[in-house]
This record gives C-alpha cells, sequence and structure tokens, in this order.
C-alpha cells in the first residue's frame, strides 16, 4: 500500500489531480487530459531539434502548442533521415540478390545510389558486384569504408540517398561508418553480410550495428544435403581461417543437424590429413 501510495504521489507531479478522482469502468471510455511535461520547455524542444539539425543553428523554431506551423513542417530537417537495414543469412541464401532488388528499388524511385563491396572479394572481378545466379552491378571495391567518401567524390557523396554494402563482414571499420552516415549525413544504408562465420561464430562488425538498425531481415538457404531450410555454413575443405574466399567449392548451406554432422567428419577428415601429413615429414 505504501509503494503505491508513494507512486501515486509521483504521478501527480505530471498528471493533473482529477484523473485520479475517478476509477474508469470497464465498458465506458475514459478520458483523460495530461498536462505537459515540466522537463519539455521550450528551451528543450529547441536544443533537441538543434541537435538534429547537426548542432544550434539559427534556423530552428521552437513548437507551438505541440504542433508544427507551416513554416516549421517546409523546414528540411538534415541529419534526423538516415536509416539502416540490415540483411544476414548463410552463403547462398540470397543476400546480393536482396541487395541489389532493394537498390534498384531506390533508384525506381529517383534516388541516388552508390553500391560498396569488400576489395578481398574478387570472386567476380571488383568493378561488379555479382549475383551466384549472375545478376550485377557496378560497384567500388574498398579496404575500409572511411576511405569511401573521398574515393567517391565529396560532391557526388553529399548527394547521395542511399548506400549499399555488400560482404560488410569484411570491413572493420563498418560500426562507425554507418553510424556517421546515417545519423550525421541522412543516408540510408543497406548492409549485406554474413553474420556467422563456418563455426557459427560472430563474422566481422554485422552484429555490432544490430543495435543501430532500423531493420534486420534474416535469409536462409537451402540445406544442400535434405532440402530443408538452411540457416548455418558448412565449410568443405581443411583449412581453418575465418576469411577464407569461395565459392561452392568451399562451402555448403546445410541445416543444423547436417551442419552438426558435417562438422564431425571435416573435423575427423581434418585429424587423419594431420596424421599422415606428420608421418610424412618424419619418415
Amino acid at each position: 500500500m505504501r509503494c503505491i501510495t508513494n507512486m501515486t504521489s509521483l504521478l501527480s507531479l505530471y498528471l493533473p489531480p482529477s484523473t485520479f478522482l475517478s476509477k474508469p469502468s470497464l465498458f465506458t471510455r475514459h478520458t483523460c487530459t495530461v498536462s505537459p511535461l515540466p522537463f519539455l520547455s521550450t528551451r528543450t524542444t529547441k536544443l533537441a531539434m538543434a541537435r538534429c539539425n547537426g548542432g544550434p543553428s539559427n534556423s530552428v523554431r521552437s513548437l507551438s502548442g505541440g504542433r508544427l506551423d507551416a513554416q516549421d513542417r517546409s523546414m528540411d530537417v538534415m541529419g534526423c533521415n538516415g536509416q539502416i537495414h540490415i540483411i544476414v543469412g548463410p552463403m547462398f541464401a540470397g543476400k546480393t540478390t536482396e541487395l541489389l532488388r532493394r537498390v534498384q528499388s531506390e533508384l525506381s524511385n529517383g534516388r541516388n545510389v552508390a553500391v560498396v563491396k569488400s576489395d578481398k572479394d574478387n570472386r567476380y572481378g571488383l568493378s561488379s558486384i555479382v549475383t551466384h545466379d549472375g545478376a550485377k552491378m557496378a560497384c567500388l571495391a574498398l579496404s575500409e569504408l572511411s576511405s569511401f567518401r573521398e574515393q567517391f567524390g565529396t560532391e557526388a557523396y553529399d548527394k547521395l540517398d542511399v548506400i549499399g554494402i555488400d560482404e560488410a563482414q569484411f570491413f572493420e571499420d563498418l560500426y562507425g561508418f554507418c553510424c556517421n552516415a546515417a545519423d550525421r549525413d541522412g543516408k540510408t544504408v543497406i548492409v549485406a553480410g554474413l553474420d556467422g562465420d563456418y563455426m557459427r561464430k560472430k563474422f566481422g562488425s554485422v552484429l555490432d550495428i544490430i543495435p543501430i538498425a532500423d531493420t534486420v531481415t534474416k535469409l536462409t538457404a537451402r540445406c544442400e544435403m535434405c532440402g530443408q531450410r538452411a540457416f548455418f555454413t558448412l565449410r568443405k575443405t581443411t583449412e581453418t581461417q575465418t576469411e577464407l574466399i569461395g565459392g561452392a567449392d568451399k562451402y555448403m548451406p546445410v541445416c543444423r543437424q547436417h551442419y552438426v554432422n558435417g562438422q564431425i567428419v571435416v573435423e575427423a577428415t581434418r585429424i587423419v590429413l594431420d596424421v599422415e601429413q606428420s608421418a610424412t615429414v618424419h619418415a
């Protein structure tokens, strides 16, 4: 009872006394008028809008009666309309295909778009992003995203609306770039990449940007062993480094059961090969 009394006392600081005078019926609509919160002052509102604009400026206008006037509505608030969308999944799940589909949709809507990929992936050349089924789009290949603005050109960058990033797991500076592009520059960033490596562990910084993302889409492939939905990537070879560029010659999408069974087979093969190699060296 004391807790309820204390809570009522705290609420009374923000709600008018009439709110607590009657208990609403389950079958009647109860309407109460909430007074403006004391900490939402005009000055606070101005500062919040100023921060949305990238800092205080003379163009910031206060809210009048909780509504924007015609001049306020027409004001272009830069830096607040950025977005981050993530596409993840195992290999062969169609991540690049989905990225290109969304980018093409943005182009059709008249928006300026640029696509970036890691220069570590040179399977189909560095000047294009290519899907497993042959669809392609011109891109800029980079070793780090921090160089994108300089490589693309400052003036051209300022005119961009959308930035697509493929093979995002290879960019170590992914988090910082996405923050700046969306929060500061107002860009829509569409990111496609692996969320996990062949050991089902975090791959690069893709998972790090989930807390700052607007949407996250996880795609699945088809298990090559049984045809069920595949959530994981099984490495067919015995290499153990995390970054190993390859396609169907090195990887296959699998379901949980065949991932576990496949890992046992791969590990057993690796042990046999290590024993044979050791015997050859000492022979």
